[in-house]
């Protein structure tokens, strides 16, 4: 183990983040999306960020309030004091804070490589094979699950149509090269299933 891997276990313990992800209502922001988004992490090589990078994974969902429009400031604020208690620089705790709040809309500036691999990681999901992709949209509807068919359906497919009409989903070359055009079409076909409900 690492000095920065020790930092990071610290940093999770004081952020209480395996409790967090482990609260009832979290049926897709779980464990489970935490590690998928750390593996990715991983194989976008993230050279000297990545410290900061993974503790941007651990804590970006550390607050989620399904229907909230500041889980990921409630998120950066918890990151913040937990990395504090962990001892960690304030560099370091400036920088992780960021990196959260760049997954609020997943728009890194392009010369932000950290932020760029951050947020690709978090929408890996979107490339997914179709068994898979479709348990992430079942999932993601149970959290919405007192969200009436209604206004769930409308709201998701505006959010889908906003990352459609993007250039690009992803913000680094690999993921661009590897995951947009299977991106591009789950959000398709999330989409046109839209049709079949309404």
């Amino acid at each position: 183990m690492t000095d920065g891997d020790d930092l990071i276990d610290r940093a999770v313990v004081s952020g209480g983040l395996l409790a967090r992800y482990q609260q009832s209502h979290r049926h897709y922001h779980n464990l489970d999306h935490i590690q998928y988004v750390l593996s990715t992490v991983d194989s976008l090589d993230a050279g000297p960020h990545r410290q900061a990078i993974r503790l941007g994974a651990w804590f970006h969902d550390a607050v989620y309030a399904p229907g909230r429009d500041d889980n990921e400031e409630r998120s950066a604020f918890v990151a913040a004091e937990a990395l504090e208690i962990a001892a960690a620089s304030p560099s370091l705790i400036s920088e992780v804070v960021r990196l959260v709040l760049v997954t609020r809309d997943h728009t890194p500036a392009a010369d932000d490589e950290a932020g760029a691999i951050l947020s690709d990681a978090d929408l890996r999901i979107l490339a997914s094979d179709a068994e898979m992709y479709g348990r992430y949209i079942a999932n993601v509807r149970k959290e919405y699950q007192l969200i009436p068919d209604e206004v769930f359906f409308p709201a998701r497919k505006e959010i889908l149509q906003r990352f459609m009409d993007r250039p690009h989903l992803f913000a680094t070359q690999f993921a661009r090269d590897q995951w947009e055009q299977s991106a591009r079409r789950n959000l398709a076909a999330e989409i046109d299933s839209f049709m079949e409900i309404t």
